[in-house]
């Protein structure tokens, strides 16, 4: 049977609806309707149930959704359950607040180690992380089995250094750098987090709300 494709959208919303039951299980609730979570999230209840449905609906007619079960479940679709090794490329301002991020070995992301080009750097810990320099980077991925790679250099830096983490096997990269990264393998995977363009995006829609207020006057 052929796998069906799901959306980028539906994609996009998943790890919404895991934080969001993530914290109705903190609250010790046990199940929801579609409905409920549709005013708790500001989506539609039909929106929520068509996305669910795209991996099996995972809910009951007259009960909703099992909090615990289904947020196992879209655990599970996001690949939580499984352990990734991860490094950060980028030790400053941003890189070190990433590294400080407790969270993400909570979600299975454990980061091995973090790197930089400054030598006034090298041996200094973040959380008990050694800073080491990008020249032992190669024989480092190979030997912990990196998978994920978070860029956190300037735009000359990443592109630089994007083909060497390829090269020696990562096949995941966050990348944090000013510049979409190209000509890379099509069997790696790359995220980009442009934070000036959200920041732009964030701009735009004040602008607009406060030139539609003024229409009202």
């Amino acid at each position: 049977m052929e796998e069906r494709e799901i959306s980028k959208a539906v994609i996009k919303r998943l790890p919404r609806y895991y934080r969001y039951l993530g914290n109705l299980l903190e609250e010790k609730v046990e199940r929801i309707s579609s409905n409920e979570l549709s005013e708790m999230m500001n989506v539609t209840a039909s929106q929520i149930r068509q996305d669910l449905n795209n991996f099996g609906g995972f809910g009951q007619q007259g009960y909703g959704y099992n909090v615990k079960y289904l947020y196992n479940e879209i655990g599970r679709i996001l690949g939580l359950d499984r352990v990734y090794n991860m490094i950060i490329v980028g030790a400053g301002n941003l890189g070190q607040a990433l590294a400080n991020y407790v969270k993400f070995e909570k979600r299975g992301f454990w980061i091995k180690g973090i790197f930089d080009v400054n030598p006034r750097l090298k041996g200094m810990t973040v959380r008990g992380i050694e800073i080491r320099m990008t020249d032992e980077l190669p024989q480092f991925i190979r030997d912990n089995q990196i998978q994920i790679a978070a860029l956190t250099l300037p735009k000359s830096g990443a592109e630089e250094l994007a083909p060497i983490l390829v090269e020696n096997g990562v096949k995941a990269i966050w990348n944090f750098a000013h510049t979409d990264l190209q000509q890379l393998p099509k069997d790696v995977i790359v995220e980009s987090v442009h934070l000036s363009e959200s920041l732009m995006q964030l701009s735009y829609n004040l602008n607009h709300m406060e030139l539609e207020k003024e229409r009202e006057l």
